[in-house]
């Protein structure tokens, strides 16, 4: 760990940003309040392969970073090329409020983008809800900010909506998803909604979460 973060120390000098690098070394219990406190102080959490792949300390590293930080969190699957500016962006909107906060945290990120499909599946057509016309709302909010938008209202046909998410964002050849991160429960423990859970047990690109 000390050689690692002498590294990490040594690439980011020659850098335009001021750098603060520090080790960590929690029980596995307590990573998701370390973590959490220590992401308060950044703009975004930035979680990788290695520790995506590591079952003990992956869901603590992602609690820590959604719930205790109010920032939101960039997941880098194996595989994935990392970038913060991506050309083709999917958004699984769903009109909720924790949706809502992951568009607001990826405006940074969305006008440099040449396609953003906000995407919906099995839109509810009610005022509560979705509107009258589903994703309108939300498309006019995006290109008031300068996003090349498209709403795509997709049926689930028997399928999952991680399903048709993972779909979608294959047939657009997607290399950002943005999504909200949902609690189901109280507890600390399996706060996860069923698609969030769902769609980190194995991301298949980088995803942008917020809550």
């Amino acid at each position: 760990m000390k050689k690692r973060t002498a590294d990490l120390s040594a690439f980011l000098a020659g850098s335009v940003l001021s750098p603060d690098v520090s080790s960590e070394y929690p029980e596995a219990g307590w990573a998701d309040d370390t973590i959490g406190r220590r992401a308060r102080y950044a703009d975004i959490t930035v979680i990788g392969p290695e520790l995506l792949a590591n079952e003990t300390l992956k869901s603590k590293a992602i609690e820590g970073a959604l719930f205790s930080s109010g920032k939101p969190l960039l997941l880098i699957p194996a595989g994935a090329q990392p970038t913060l500016k991506p050309k083709r962006v999917l958004i699984a909107w769903d009109a909720r409020l924790e949706a809502s906060r992951a568009v607001r945290e990826s405006l940074g990120l969305l006008p440099g983008a040449d396609e953003v499909h906000l995407v919906m599946v099995d839109p509810v057509e009610d005022e509560y809800r979705h509107g009258a016309e589903p994703g309108a709302d939300a498309a006019a909010y995006l290109a008031r900010h300068g996003v090349n938008v498209t709403v795509d209202r997709l049926p689930s046909l028997d399928h999952s909506v991680v399903d048709v998410l993972r779909r979608h964002a294959l047939d657009i050849a997607a290399d950002l998803m943005v999504m909200g991160a949902y609690d189901h429960s109280r507890l600390r423990e399996r706060i996860f909604g069923g698609v969030t859970v769902s769609m980190l047990e194995v991301p298949s690109m980088p995803i942008l979460m917020a809550r």
